[in-house]
């Protein structure tokens, strides 16, 4: 499989083959429990977020983390479930139930494997940033609003989907909100911003975790914890969950696994990027989605969540000394064992500590330093973009805040790359050196920018300004046009008939390799060689054109 292919291989297999003594295994197995304490108290915040069971969660940690960690091309990658994916699975199982989802995560699965073989690793890095931080945004206040009922204890007749109806929803039951809850989560989050930010290298979350289910129990709180909401928390080693394989079902659910599929990509490919900058290794974007793709193909038949690589948890394995991927199959083993030995302790977690964990999460998330900085000095193009995305992914749907936003972005980029384009004739007032050169009935033209579909108008409007009739040489001056594609190539084709009428002949000058390969491949085709020719600069072009 990985023949030729060195692109794909795990880091793992990298560094098992260069050899593993004890004192990297002990560095490997702290950070790893390190990494494990911090996995356990997410993963089960973020299966609640999800809409299911925190069991769910905490399996989807351990599989989808050990085979991200083990197959991934990236040296410290931490995987599991993340909060990005969070309202994409609840709209997924209020839709389609757990089938849908189970059958969504494979097929992205699929599509990630796929992704890595094709090489298309690269191309995600040209998602523009401000869609990135628009949809990442948008998540974070989703998750956030979601939150309310847990926090403060509300009583919810229904739900919805919907932004807005959930916020009516929340408010009409407003005088439903239990004080002790609300005690609870306030209390668990001033503990854990303060431990965050006097004792950082602690697992605040754990500790909130264990501090408020310890005071909950003894004191007898009449506050909802996990088991009253998802009955005894049994952890075992995962069954396999064989998805649901149906025609109608696989075809509604493949907007959704590429929803699954871009945001693990996105996600797992920028948290490798991190991973480097913060220790000077270079991960391999292929074999990440390789990794990643097999990894939720066997959290889906296991019954898990979407999985992807975790920035925080990853940020989290480097600062506590890991060394080889090694470090992330010991984070999901050792998370493993803990809930063997005590997953029916977590029964006993008050929801409203789980809640204002996801607050905090979704306050990291939202990164507000960064949002205002980038609307600070970005134009108002990305701001529009950002804007955009965000509001869509918050009252709208995620698939459609990121397609709209891509769009939007690559139809911005078009407008400012026509706009940049430049077609100059050399007339005496500004090129008279040149223009005293040029033989007789020669005209010349520079080009300055991308010729493409955005900018030929503008090439074939400066055309036919010339008297054609008069035109025996047409000096193109290509030095400064980075490429070109099929609609300048067609532009080029109009020129080449009108010239042939009046016995005409053209001359580029100074063009790149690779764009004069394709305009010899087309005058071939249209049998125009007695008339096209190639100069490597202004002078060869005067030369050819008197001669």
């Amino acid at each position: 499989m990985f023949a030729n292919r060195t692109d794909l291989l795990p880091k793992f297999y990298t560094y098992a083959r260069r050899g593993y003594d004890f004192e990297t295994f002990k560095k490997d197995i702290i950070a790893g429990l390190t990494v494990a304490i911090v996995a356990l108290p997410l993963s089960m915040a973020i299966a609640i977020a999800s809409g299911v069971s925190p069991a769910v969660g905490l399996k989807t940690a351990f599989v989808a983390g050990f085979w991200i960690s083990a197959l991934g091309g990236s040296r410290f990658q931490i995987g599991g479930p993340t909060a990005a994916f969070a309202l994409v699975v609840a709209n997924i199982i209020q839709t389609h139930g757990m089938d849908g989802l189970l059958l969504a995560t494979m097929m992205a699965g699929i599509m990630l494997m796929l992704s890595g073989w094709l090489k298309l690793g690269v191309f995600l890095k040209y998602i523009p940033n401000s869609v990135v931080i628009g949809f990442t945004t948008g998540i974070a206040v989703t998750i956030f609003i979601t939150q309310i009922p847990a926090f403060f204890g509300l009583t919810l007749g229904h739900d919805s989907t919907e932004i807005v109806e959930k916020l009516k929803i929340y408010a009409s039951a407003w005088h439903t909100a239990n004080p002790f809850t609300m005690m609870v989560a306030i209390a668990s989050l001033a503990l854990m911003i303060f431990l965050r930010k006097n004792f950082p290298k602690l697992p605040f979350f754990l500790i909130a975790v264990v501090v408020f289910t310890l005071i909950v129990g003894l004191l007898h709180l009449p506050t909802q914890t996990v088991g009253d909401k998802f009955g005894t928390i049994i952890t075992t080693i995962p069954d396999i969950v064989i998805p649901k394989f149906d025609i109608k079902l696989i075809k509604e659910m493949i907007p959704s696994a590429f929803t699954i599929a871009f945001l693990a990509g996105i996600e797992s490919l920028l948290s490798a990027v991190v991973s480097d900058g913060m220790t000077g290794a270079r991960h391999r974007p292929n074999a990440e989605l390789m990794g990643q793709g097999f990894a939720n193909i066997m959290s889906a038949i296991t019954g898990g969540l979407p999985a992807t690589g975790a920035i925080a948890r990853t940020a989290t394995n480097i600062r506590a000394g890991a060394r080889t991927p090694m470090a992330g199959v010991m984070h999901a083993t050792l998370l493993l064992i803990i809930l063997m030995l005590a997953g029916r302790l977590t029964s006993y977690i008050p929801l409203a500590v789980l809640s204002a964990i996801l607050m905090i999460v979704a306050w990291n998330m939202a990164e507000i330093g960064k949002l205002i900085r980038f609307v600070k000095v970005s134009g108002n193009s990305d701001r529009t973009i950002l804007f955009i995305t965000l509001f869509l992914t918050v009252f709208a749907d995620l698939t459609v805040a990121v397609e709209v936003g891509v769009v939007l972005g690559a139809m911005f980029l078009m407008h400012k790359m026509s706009a940049n384009f430049e077609i100059e004739s050399v007339d005496a007032d500004h090129h008279s050196d040149m223009r005293e050169r040029l033989p007789p009935n020669c005209e010349m033209f520079q080009i300055n920018g991308p010729l493409f579909f955005g900018a030929v108008n503008t090439f074939i409007d400066a055309i036919e300004n010339i008297t054609t009739s008069k035109v025996k040489w047409l000096i193109i001056d290509m030095a400064h046009v980075p490429f070109t594609d099929a609609s300048g190539l067609s532009a080029f084709e109009k020129t080449f008939s009108t010239l042939k009428k009046y016995g005409g002949k053209i001359i580029f000058s100074g063009t790149k390799e690779r764009i004069a390969s394709d305009i010899k491949a087309l005058v071939t085709s249209l049998e125009r060689t007695d008339m096209v020719y190639f100069a490597k600069d202004f002078d060869e072009a005067v030369t050819l054109a008197s001669s």
